[in-house]
This record gives C-alpha cells, sequence and structure tokens, in this order.
C-alpha cells in the first residue's frame, strides 16, 4: 500500500484484500521499537510460510518500498503495488476525524506527502494499482 495518511488505505485493505492476505502495519506496534526492524521479521516469516501479505503503511518513498520488495523477491512472490492517489485537502479532512492516537499531526501528514513518490514498475513492482476517490475518476 502507498499513500497519505487519511486516504483510507486501512479500509481498502479490510474491503478487498484483507480475506486472503496477512495484514501487517506498524501501527499494529505503536509502543514498539524498531517497528520496522519488527515488521520486516514478520513479513519475512509470512512469506516464508506461503502466505499472501498486504503492508498497510504510507511507504511513501522508493527506499521505504525496496526492503519490502527485496524480501518479497526472496521468496519469490509477486509483488503489486496499491496506491491510493488521494487529494491532500480530502486526506487532511479524514485525520481531522479520527480520535486520539489515530490522529496523525497535520505536520506529519504534510511531511509524508512531501516525500511521496508514486510507485512503479521501474522500482521493482510487478503491478502498480492506482485507486482514486469516485470524484476524481474521469471517464476515458
Amino acid at each position: 500500500m502507498v499513500g497519505l495518511q487519511g486516504c483510507g488505505k486501512s479500509r481498502w485493505v479490510r474491503e478487498h484484500l484483507a480475506p486472503t492476505h496477512a495484514v501487517v502495519s506498524k501501527d499494529h506496534w505503536p509502543n514498539a521499537r524498531r517497528r520496522e526492524a519488527r515488521q520486516q521479521r514478520v513479513v519475512d516469516e509470512l512469506l516464508a510460510a506461503g502466505r499472501d501479505v498486504v503492508v498497510d503503511n504510507t511507504n511513501p518513498a522508493l527506499e521505504d518500498r525496496a526492503p519490502l520488495i527485496a524480501l518479497a523477491r526472496r521468496h519469490g512472490a509477486a509483488v503489486r503495488a496499491v496506491h491510493l492517489d488521494v487529494p491532500l485537502e480530502l486526506c487532511l479532512q479524514r485525520n481531522a476525524g479520527r480520535k486520539g492516537r489515530a490522529r496523525v499531526p497535520v505536520v506529519g501528514v504534510l511531511a509524508t506527502r512531501n516525500r511521496l513518490v508514486a510507485p512503479s514498475t521501474e522500482e521493482g513492482f510487478d503491478r502498480v494499482d492506482v485507486v482514486r476517490p469516485p470524484e476524481q475518476v474521469r471517464p476515458a
């Protein structure tokens, strides 16, 4: 998954992938140290067990995604990116409606937006799907 906080990644995962994939997210371990290392270990273990895995994080930049792509390749798994391309304003609005720790500081959303690079097959994905909110979809 690739997208800003509040773009709907977790909802999209619940609706489309959770029934068939193990869902891994650093949000599952909010107080853990070395969450990145833990995520890598969990993904590695799941792939080694032959499971399909979805990583439900922002994954905004190539350097965030590269270790996950490498893990998948090491296990011979197909690698797909789903990019939720949602306008910043909508992400901020959704984020503002969150409660407690689920709400990300605005500066965090803006920092993610500044790092966001759309995923591509050139970085190692076999497939890249772009999902936009209905009001953003333009007829062909």
